[in-house]
């Protein structure tokens, strides 16, 4: 491959020196899943045991696939940094150890494992290469599991925001309800928006989503933020139409819908009310990006 091709496509991993980073990197993984494996396993069971941390096992996949997606900007300029990198490993190493010996959270032992995984990735590639590759290298930082004081927090806000919305939608829906708290009382039935029911699991998949979302379509770091911060709404929304919707057919259809399937296993279908409103928010976005960066609203200098 001549240099005009290798401008043009960036590097190949057919190339002996990426080859060899490639094979070091992932010699260095591997080796980190033997110093860090009780973290992985706390990790894992984790994920498994509770909805609100599932999203953890997709981090790193999700992750790699932002690197190999970007792979020829990202690696365009390779080389090794041993002088940044071997430090920081060094460091990560140290500081799990003293983490894990002391009986530390699990979050402050994930954290160094994710410096551990960017240390191996400076040394192997290079600072700019990490610059390349800085948001998916972030992005492994979701990965870190937030509190169960900091969780059930933002359970309680979307349970008092989805009892919230739920009032109003069925105030405009003419269904006769009573309110207490966060129980209605519909004809012959009650319901109660229990911490179950607040959408957490669906608001940090919205939340992932929209990192994402930001990082492929938008430029504006504010427009990203607003992209995110405008998660909380569209889920406590799209939850209290979902309360709403299996109220009404619980009390007018069928009192099964407020126990079957639809109601256990139809999150992914009322996600699309999320999704239909999200999308066009983002193209708005998007949009509003295009025109600032159009060339008819650049400013010209009339002397050149």
């Amino acid at each position: 491959m001549n240099s005009v091709e290798v401008a043009r496509h960036g590097p190949t991993f057919q190339n002996s020196p990426h080859l060899k980073r490639s094979v070091a990197c992932l010699l260095l993984i591997l080796l980190s899943l033997i110093l860090f494996e009780k973290t992985f396993v706390s990790l894992l069971n984790l994920a498994l045991q509770s909805e609100r941390y599932t999203h953890i096992i997709l981090i790193p996949v999700i992750s790699l696939c932002l690197i190999f997606w970007d792979r020829r900007s990202i690696f365009r300029k390779t080389s090794y940094c041993p002088r940044i990198g071997l430090p920081l490993i060094i460091l990560g190493i140290v500081s799990y150890y003293s983490a894990a010996t002391a009986g530390s959270p699990l979050q402050i032992t994930a954290t160094a494992v994710i410096l551990t995984w960017t240390a191996g990735f400076i040394l192997c590639y290079g600072t700019n290469a990490w610059l390349a590759a800085r948001f998916p290298l972030l992005f492994l930082l979701l990965m870190i599991p937030l509190s169960s004081n900091f969780m059930d927090s933002a359970s309680a806000t979307l349970q008092y925001g989805s009892a919230e919305v739920t009032a109003v939608l069925f105030g405009l829906s003419g269904i006769p309800v009573f309110r207490q708290g966060f129980t209605f009382a519909l004809p012959g039935v009650s319901i109660e928006i229990a911490e179950e029911c607040s959408g957490i699991r669906s608001s940090i998949a919205f939340v992932i989503t929209s990192l994402l979302a930001g990082h492929i379509f938008l430029q504006s770091k504010w427009n990203k933020l607003i992209l995110v911060l405008l998660t909380i709404p569209i889920t406590i929304f799209k939850n209290a139409v979902r309360i709403v919707v299996l109220a009404g057919l619980g009390v007018y259809v069928d009192r099964d819908f407020l126990h079957g399937d639809l109601h256990h296993s139809g999150g992914s279908l009322f996600s699309l009310i999320g999704l239909a409103i999200f999308l066009p928010l983002l193209g708005l976005l998007y949009k509003s990006e295009a025109r600032t960066l159009s060339p008819s609203n650049q400013t010209t200098d009339p002397t050149t």
